[in-house]
C-alpha cells in the first residue's frame, strides 16, 4: 500500500469525503422536496389571527366547484405536519386548507388549558374560522366540506361536525375518545387508527363506529404497523382519506413520505457536514492527548494521584456501575421534582416539565463529578501555552463556537420545518428558547463531565436519562404526552452524542459539544411544543 501523500493527510481526505457526501445528500434532499410541490400551489393567509395554508392542484377553474377539505392537526402538531394529507387530497381534485390551532405552529396565541377539556372552546373557534374561510372560496362547493383531524384535531372535527350537520363528511385519525359523540352524528364518519397505537385509540374508534352503525355511514380502519405519528404518513391512511372525498376527480397515487424523505436527506447532510466544518474551524488535537488528560494543576508527564484511578488511565473498579448509579439517581430526582419547579409553570406545555427535568438532572451530574473527582476526570489544556498563542486560540474558539452553533440551529430547524412540523419561533417562543436551551446546556455539560470524553459513557448516561423520563410518564410524574415525544428526544440526544465524538478529536473547549447539543435539543422543544 502506498504511503499517504504529505500534501493531503488522511484526516483531510476524510473531511473532503464527508463534505462531498453531505453536498450530494443535500442536493438529493432539496430535489425531493421540490418534486413534492410539483403541480401544487400554496397560498398563506391569516383569518381572525389563525394562520392558514390553502393547497390546490392548479388554479381555480371558472364555473367548477371542488370539494373543500379542512385539515386539523393534533396536540403538539402543526399545519406543516399535516401537509402530506393536504397534498394527497389536492391531487385528488379537492381544495385543502391547513391551519394552526392556538399555541401551535405559526399561531402565537396561547392555548388555554393545553391538553385538557378547557381548550375545547378555543379549538372550536379556530376550526370555525377555517371552515368559514374555505366556504367563502369561489371554487369550493359549500355543500361538500370535509373535515379531517388527527388526535386532538380528530376530537375537534367530530365535535364540530356533530353540531354542524351541513358538514358533508368527517375523517377522524387516532380519535382519543368517543364519549361526546351522540348516536348517528356525524352521519358520514371515517375512523382511522394505527395498529401499533395504544389500545385506548382502538377502543375509541370501535366505540364511535358502533354508535353510528344503524343511522349513518361509519367505517373504522386499522392501519397495520404504525403508531400515533407514523399513521399520518402511511399510504393506507392517505388512500382511505382520498376515497372518502365526495366527487374527487383525481387518481394520482399518494406520496405521503416525499417531504419526510427529503427532510431526512437534508438532516443526514447536516449531520455528516459537521466533520468537514470542524476540520476547517478547529485545530486537530495533538496525537495521544485524550480529553481527560492532563488534570488541572499537574504537568502532562506527572503521575496521577493515587486516589484518582480514572485519571491515571487504570480501570476503575465498578466504574460502570458507579456511573450508572449516578446517572439513575440524578434522573430519578430530576423526574421527581420537575413537576414542582418554576419551569413547570412556563407557558410551554410539556416543554416546561422537560426543561425542569433536564435542569435538575444536569445540576446533579455536575455535582456528582465535583464530589467524585477521582472517578470523573476533567480535561485542562497543557500548561506553558504562550500568552499570544492563547489569545489567538481564544479568538479562533469564539469564531468556531459561533459558526458551529449557527450551523447546529440550521441543521435541526431547517429539515424539521421543511419536512415534518413547524420549527420557527413565534410569540413567546422567542424568550422561552434561551430558557429551554439553558436547561439543555446544563444537562449536556453534566453529561460531558461525567463521561470524561468517552463516547460509551456518554451514551450510557443519555440512555439512562431517556429511560427514566419515559418511566416517569408511566407512574404519573410526567405529563402523559411526554411518552410520544421521547423517540424524537432520544434521536436528538443520539445526534448530539455523535457530534460530541467528532468534536473531541479537535482541540476545542470541552463545553463546545454541550453548546451545540443545547441548540440541537433545545430548539425543537421550544419551537414545536404548544404554547399554553
Amino acid at each position: 500500500m502506498s504511503a499517504p501523500s504529505p500534501h493531503r493527510p488522511p484526516r483531510t481526505r476524510t473531511a473532503v469525503l464527508f463534505a462531498v457526501l453531505a453536498a450530494v445528500a443535500a442536493g438529493l434532499g432539496t430535489l425531493v422536496l421540490v418534486r413534492a410541490d410539483a403541480g401544487l400551489t400554496a397560498r398563506q393567509v391569516t383569518v381572525g389571527g389563525v394562520p392558514m395554508t390553502e393547497v390546490r392542484a392548479g388554479p381555480p377553474t371558472p364555473g367548477v366547484r371542488r370539494p373543500g377539505v379542512v385539515i386539523a392537526h393534533g396536540f403538539a402538531g402543526s399545519a406543516q405536519l399535516m401537509r402530506p394529507i393536504a397534498d394527497t387530497v389536492a391531487r385528488r381534485g379537492a381544495v385543502a386548507l391547513l391551519f394552526d390551532f392556538a399555541g401551535h405552529g405559526a399561531n402565537p396565541a396561547r392555548l388555554p388549558g393545553a391538553g385538557s377539556n378547557t381548550s375545547a372552546a378555543t379549538l372550536d373557534a379556530d376550526l370555525d374560522a377555517a371552515v368559514g374561510y374555505l366556504r367563502s372560496r369561489p371554487d369550493v362547493d359549500a355543500d361538500g366540506i370535509v373535515l379531517v383531524g388527527h388526535s386532538m384535531g380528530a376530537g375537534a372535527v367530530t365535535r364540530y361536525a356533530t353540531g354542524h350537520p351541513e358538514i358533508a363528511r368527517t375523517v377522524a385519525i387516532s380519535l382519543p375518545e368517543a364519549g361526546e359523540l351522540p348516536p348517528g352524528r356525524p352521519t358520514e364518519l371515517l375512523l382511522i387508527v394505527g395498529g401499533a397505537e395504544f389500545p385506548a385509540f382502538r377502543r375509541a374508534a370501535d366505540d364511535a363506529a358502533r354508535r353510528g352503525a344503524s343511522t349513518g355511514r361509519r367505517s373504522a380502519v386499522v392501519v397495520p404497523g404504525v403508531e400515533h405519528i407514523s399513521v399520518l404518513f402511511a399510504a393506507r391512511t392517505h388512500r382511505e382519506i382520498a376515497d372518502w372525498l365526495p366527487g374527487g376527480d383525481g387518481t394520482t397515487r399518494p406520496r405521503p413520505i416525499a417531504r419526510l424523505a427529503g427532510a431526512a436527506l437534508l438532516m443526514f447532510a447536516f449531520g455528516i457536514g459537521v466533520v468537514p466544518l470542524a476540520a476547517l474551524l478547529l485545530p486537530r488535537r495533538a496525537t495521544g492527548h485524550r480529553p481527560t488528560d492532563p488534570p488541572s494543576g499537574r504537568e502532562p508527564d506527572a503521575p496521577a494521584p493515587t486516589d484518582s484511578p480514572a485519571l491515571s488511565g487504570d480501570r476503575v473498579p465498578f466504574g460502570g456501575l458507579l456511573l450508572f448509579g449516578l446517572a439513575a439517581l440524578a434522573a430519578v430526582v430530576g423526574a421527581a421534582v420537575a413537576a414542582v419547579l418554576p419551569t413547570a409553570r412556563l407557558p410551554l406545555a410539556v416543554g416546561g416539565h422537560v426543561a425542569g427535568f433536564l435542569l435538575v438532572t444536569g445540576v446533579l451530574l455536575v455535582a456528582g463529578q465535583r464530589w467524585l473527582p477521582g472517578w470523573f476526570g476533567v480535561s485542562q489544556p497543557p500548561p506553558g501555552t504562550p500568552v499570544s498563542a492563547s489569545r489567538r486560540a481564544t479568538a479562533r474558539t469564539a469564531v468556531a463556537t459561533l459558526a458551529l452553533t449557527g450551523y447546529a440551529v440550521l441543521a435541526v430547524a431547517l429539515p424539521i420545518h421543511l419536512g415534518l412540523t413547524s420549527a420557527l419561533p413565534v410569540g413567546a417562543r422567542w424568550w422561552l428558547l434561551p430558557l429551554v436551551a439553558g436547561a439543555c446546556l446544563l444537562f449536556l455539560l453534566g453529561v460531558e463531565l461525567v463521561a470524561a470524553g468517552r463516547t460509551g459513557r456518554h451514551l450510557l448516561v443519555v440512555a439512562v436519562t431517556v429511560v427514566v423520563l419515559t418511566a416517569s410518564t408511566m407512574v404519573g410524574l410526567a405529563p402523559g404526552f411526554v411518552v410520544l415525544v421521547v423517540p424524537l428526544f432520544a434521536l436528538l440526544l443520539g445526534w448530539q452524542a455523535a457530534w460530541a465524538t467528532v468534536l473531541r478529536r479537535y482541540a476545542g473547549p470541552r463545553w463546545l459539544p454541550a453548546v451545540l447539543g443545547a441548540a440541537l435539543v433545545g430548539w425543537p422543544i421550544a419551537t414545536t411544543l404548544p404554547l399554553s
